[in-house]
């Protein structure tokens, strides 16, 4: 194989047969055909073996196809089909040099490779050199007939030929004419394919219809090589231009885009060599086929690859990209562009159908772009809306009107970036994204409009705890007949003006009526609760609040100073007024009393367990009688509205009386020592003994009033010693820790009362004696009776029980 920068020869098909397929691509690629589309041309050549075809290309297109060297004999020279390129031509074109026929190397018989060359040539050339000696016309075996029979039988076999220029070239011509040579031969020419059996569709075909027929006659070589290479320099003048209108190809069709010819020409030879009829139409939708989808496999891999498609994909990855529509649209319009250009000589049913493909695959491979991007709108946008939704609300808009004015902004916004990102190539659908996001927004919107619903509902109902709670509980604390009317009145007006305030706050959230009325109405039902609720709390302490009444009611007065029990009050009236009061909390806090319905709760109450008559019934065990708080149920009240149930009233009576009995007692006990430490005089008898037993005595004394002053002084120091020492007190716990107790106090005792006297004889001599004989008998007073009397001592102090505190006399002053 014979190679050169300009024309690049190679051995397209060799002598056995075998399509070089390495070799065309790499020829394809080194002459740069791809580039041509339709621009270029096939010239080949067919002759006889031995007969200059080689010479002739080689200077008639400056090539370097092997020659016959005639010094060695005449043999075989070129082998298979050789294809180059003509050097220095325009259009591009590329020659090929066919095998000689007629040659003794493959035999007489052989003749079925100059047919599959012979026919090859047909089906991709558009111009065919049939190269014959000038002295073979006229005669009717000449070495051109069986070339010219096999051209024209071969042409048979396709289904559609194409329009070929057969140029035949007269080698050595003579001295005859060129002008008379060109008739005989055109009539042989005629005659041979008048003789070719045809298809019935070409019966009356004539010649024109397949092949343009041109003469030309050269020198001889050998003899005329100045005239032969002066004749061949005009020749190629022709093939300038020559598939241009007018020139030697300007008519022919089916012409197979450059950057398919390899594939056709290696298919056209498979089916060649198949020995199958060749179909070019068919042929050529297939080349068209396979060469379109090689072009967009070739511009579907450049795009996955391309760098702005894989900055512009990654870049969308991690967020919204401006104009991501316009970008993306760029890449794929200079990729389908690039296929248009390089596919846009090939069959045009093909070529779109594969560009539809190519455009569906990058679309399919865009698409996830595409939708990141519309997924980061709609989440970027809905986090937009959010905000602007909140800040209108925080403004003080309504929330209907907020709602409404954010979701058609902000959808508005969307379409306008969704825009934005369109791909015009694509037609695809955001409105699917588009409805998600109106979803999500509207979900936003419920779950905000339920948040603030809450809010709004909770805020009012804590207004209403507030309002109801602490006046309830007052309310029940002092406890008395207008309690119940009390509580429903501040309950209608707290919950009138509740309900007020929650209507005027709905206004602003555009609600039905149904929905608004339900609301209200559990804010009602939830005031009412909260009444319900704290009554239940304040009945649960109910016993402490009877026994709080009536140690207030029973040890304080009416002007609520604390009792001293002289032994002037009725203990007896006074227990029960402050035992009725009790009661009265008792029945008040028995029921809930919220609907103003009639009960007998408190005169069933007061029948059995205040009632003298009812008290001594039920005290005696041995007479059966009816009981009526012998029942788990109030007549006239419903279960749901009892706090306290009767018989737990009763047994809440029982223990309430149990624990106020002490308090009781302690009183009783005070009042009868108190009376004891007033009568502190002794019987009249006594006296009159005394006086009749003691008269010397006494007159004794009055006549010494110093015994007197003595006894006095001493009564002084006795009464002084008894106060500081509190020997009363000291006796309270006992005999024996009340003298221990002493015997660690008289010494001491003494010491500071003989030291006070010192200080009271150094001080000035403006004391009074009846004076200071009135402020000690004030000291004895708030010191408590000089009585050694056990019950006596204990009525002095301060009594403590379960229910209550006793006051008697006034603490003692030092």
């Amino acid at each position: 194989m014979a190679k050169n920068e300009s024309c690049c020869s190679t051995q397209l098909i060799d002598g056995d047969g075998s399509f070089n397929d390495a070799g065309i691509e790499h020829f394809i690629k080194e002459v740069k055909l791809a580039e041509c589309g339709l621009s270029y041309a096939v010239v080949s050549i067919m002759g006889p073996q031995s007969s200059g075809k080689s010479t002739l290309l080689n200077n008639l297109f400056n090539t370097n196809f092997r020659e016959m060297d005639a010094f060695k004999g005449r043999s075989q020279t070129t082998k298979g089909i050789w294809m180059a390129k003509c050097a220095g031509i325009e259009p591009c074109t590329l020659v090929m040099d066919l095998e000689g026929t007629d040659g003794r190397e493959r035999g007489e018989d052989d003749t079925a490779f100059e047919k599959q060359s012979a026919l090859f040539a047909l089906a991709v050339s558009d111009i065919v050199l049939i190269n014959m000696w000038c002295h073979d016309i006229g005669r009717e075996q000449a070495a051109n007939k069986p070339l010219l029979k096999t051209v024209f039988q071969v042409m048979m076999r396709l289904f559609s030929p194409r329009k070929t220029t057969l140029m035949f070239v007269i080698r050595d011509k003579t001295r005859t004419p060129l002008e008379n040579l060109e008739p005989v031969l055109r009539e042989d020419i005629q005659k041979i394919w008048d003789s070719v059996p045809k298809p019935e569709a070409h019966k009356e075909t004539p010649l024109s219809e397949f092949f343009n027929v041109e003469v030309v006659a050269l020198s001889s070589f050998e003899e005329k090589e100045d005239q032969f290479k002066e004749q061949v320099a005009n020749l190629r003048q022709r093939f300038f231009h020559s598939i241009a209108p007018g020139g030697l190809a300007g008519d022919r069709r089916g012409v197979v885009p450059a950057s398919g010819f390899s594939f056709s020409a290696q298919q056209i030879w498979k089916v060649i060599k198949e020995n199958k009829d060749l179909d070019l139409p068919a042929h050529k939708v297939m080349v068209a086929t396979v060469r379109c989808e090689e072009i967009a496999n070739e511009k579907y891999a450049g795009f996955s690859a391309s760098e702005t498609w894989s900055v512009l994909e990654e870049a969308v990855q991690s967020g919204p990209v401006s104009g991501f529509g316009k970008k993306l649209n760029s890449v794929l319009y200079t990729f389908l562009s690039e296929y248009d250009a390089e596919a846009t000589y090939f069959d045009e049913g093909v070529r779109s159908a594969k560009r539809k493909q190519l455009e569906d695959k990058l679309l399919q491979l865009a698409q996830p772009a595409y939708q990141t991007m519309l997924g980061h709108l709609r989440s970027g946008t809905l986090e937009q809306f959010k905000e602007a939704f909140e800040k209108a609300l925080s403004a003080g808009e309504g929330f209907s009107v907020a709602a409404h004015n954010c979701t058609e902004s902000f959808m508005a916004k969307f379409d306008e970036r969704a825009a934005d990102a369109v791909v015009e190539l694509a037609n695809w659908d955001s409105s699917k994204v588009r409805d998600k996001l109106h979803r999500d927004i509207d979900a936003h919107v419920a779950s905000v409009r339920a948040a603030k619903l809450a809010e709004l509902t909770s805020s009012y109902e804590a207004k209403l705890n507030e309002a109801l709670s602490a006046p309830i509980e007052v309310l029940l604390d002092g406890a008395n007949n207008e309690t119940w009317p009390a509580i429903r009145k501040l309950l209608q007006r707290e919950t009138a003006s509740a309900v007020s305030g929650l209507s005027s706050a709905l206004s602003g959230f555009d609600m039905d009526e149904q929905t608004k009325d339900k609301m209200l109405t559990s804010l009602e039902d939830y005031a009412r609760g909260v009444v319900e609720t704290k009554t239940r709390e304040e009945a649960a302490r109910v016993l402490i609040r009877m026994k709080d009444r009536f140690s207030t009611l029973f040890s304080h007065d009416s002007d609520s100073m604390p009792r001293v029990w002289t032994g002037k009050e009725d203990i007896r009236a006074i227990t029960k007024t402050a035992r009725s009061a009790s009661l009265k909390l008792l029945s008040v806090m028995a029921a809930i009393r919220l609907d103003d319905a009639p009960d007998n709760i408190e005169t069933t109450l007061t029948s059995a367990l205040v009632d003298t008559k009812s008290n001594a019934a039920v005290t005696d065990r041995s007479i059966t009688s009816y009981d009526p708080l012998a029942s788990s149920t109030w007549e006239q009240v419903p279960s749901s509205k009892t706090l306290i149930t009767p018989v737990q009233c009763k047994s809440l009576w029982r223990q309430f009386r149990a624990e106020t009995e002490y308090s009781v007692t302690q009183a009783i006990s005070a009042q009868e020592a108190n009376k004891r430490n007033n009568n502190w005089l002794p019987p009249p008898w006594a006296i009159v003994a005394l006086l009749i037993l003691g008269f010397n005595e006494f007159m004794t004394l009055l006549r010494n009033p110093l015994y007197l002053f003595v006894i006095f002084v001493g009564f002084l120091v006795i009464k002084a010693l008894w106060v500081q020492l509190d020997i009363a007190g000291e006796f309270r716990n006992g005999a024996l820790p009340g003298l221990l107790s002493l015997s660690t106090k008289i010494l001491p005792t003494v010491m500071n009362l003989m030291r006070k006297l010192a200080e009271e004889g150094q001080a000035p001599a403006n004391n009074n004696p009846q004076r200071n004989t009135a402020m000690a008998s004030k000291s004895y007073y708030q010191n408590g009776s000089s009585s050694s009397d056990t019950s006596s001592i204990a009525s002095s102090g301060l009594t403590s029980s379960g229910t209550g505190t006793v006051y008697n006399s006034p603490t003692k002053e030092d």
